[in-house]
């Protein structure tokens, strides 16, 4: 191995180890896809990830000043095909082998600056942000599955698109306390964070179901090497989503919930059976 793939391969140890720290259920469902899936998407979660970070965490500091850094570091790494920012230099890299749009990286980049300039959204605003900070992302991973398929990932991109708002509609249910205590964001429309009922949790779940139904059929059709992680993930967030349903809107107005890592482990082992019967 000679100097310059020595940095390479450290900068995308660095995302791969982010990913670790960050989310114990997606590092799992990473652990899962073919090897030569693996660094790729490991590489889009440490960009995604960082720029996360800088709206929903770096409160002491300049966060717009920061994510226009960020920004323009991102389109310089992939410019120059180089960083000295190991997350950007691993993420330009799969830019660049997989065909990643600027599009994609520009509407997540502008999602990440709606949470900096809008604590509420009307119907078109929350469309907005959910493609940008969430379909996107699903889009970027199919680019790395369907490997220079573009035909392939035309005919799967719809569905990637709907699982990807399935988990991130999930999130704001599960996170809607922490989401307006903490940062003063409410992101579903027409939603009062202070009379949150049952009747606007229904519509909210009902929603989130059409997009799990149109987002399974694409699953079942993705690549070999990454149909497993990508279902494990799917039945992760169908349990959430299971336990929030079955619970009133005061309780997910109040307590976070969770998988119990019980759980997952049994989602793990059903889910591998239902993959080797080919029964996903």
């Amino acid at each position: 191995m000679n100097h310059l793939s020595l940095y390479h391969s450290t900068c995308a140890e660095c995302s791969r180890l982010i990913t670790l720290r960050y989310s114990t259920s997606f590092s799992l469902g990473i652990r899962l896809f073919h090897r030569r899936f693996r660094a790729p998407i490991y590489g889009i979660y440490g960009f995604v990830r960082f720029a996360d970070e800088i709206v929903d965490t770096f409160h002491d500091y300049p966060k717009k000043q920061l994510l226009d850094r960020f920004r323009e570091d991102t389109y310089r790494a992939i410019e120059e095909g180089i960083s000295l920012n190991p997350v950007l230099n691993s993420f330009q890299q799969v830019v660049h082998r997989y065909g990643i749009e600027r599009e994609l990286i520009d509407a997540f980049l502008r999602s990440m600056e709606m949470d900096l300039e809008q604590d509420r959204y009307d119907a078109e605003g929350y469309s907005t942000y959910i493609y940008g900070s969430a379909e996107v992302v699903g889009l970027m991973c199919l680019r790395v599955f369907c490997e220079g398929d573009d035909a392939e990932y035309q005919r799967l991109k719809a569905s990637a698109c709907r699982l990807g708002a399935a988990f991130q509609k999930i999130n704001f249910l599960r996170d809607i306390k922490s989401d307006h205590e903490e940062r003063g964001r409410v992101y579903f429309p027409g939603v009062d964070f202070s009379r949150f009922d049952n009747e606007a949790k229904q519509r909210i779940e009902a929603d989130i179901l059409a997009d799990f139904e149109a987002a399974l059929e694409g699953i079942r059709q993705l690549p070999d090497g990454a149909r497993f992680g990508v279902y494990l993930a799917y039945k992760y967030y169908i349990q959430l989503f299971a336990k929030i349903k079955r619970a009133s809107a005061h309780s997910v107005a109040c307590v976070r919930f969770r998988v119990s890592d019980k759980r997952k482990l049994y989602l793990l082992f059903s889910s591998a059976v239902r993959h080797q019967l080919n029964v996903l």
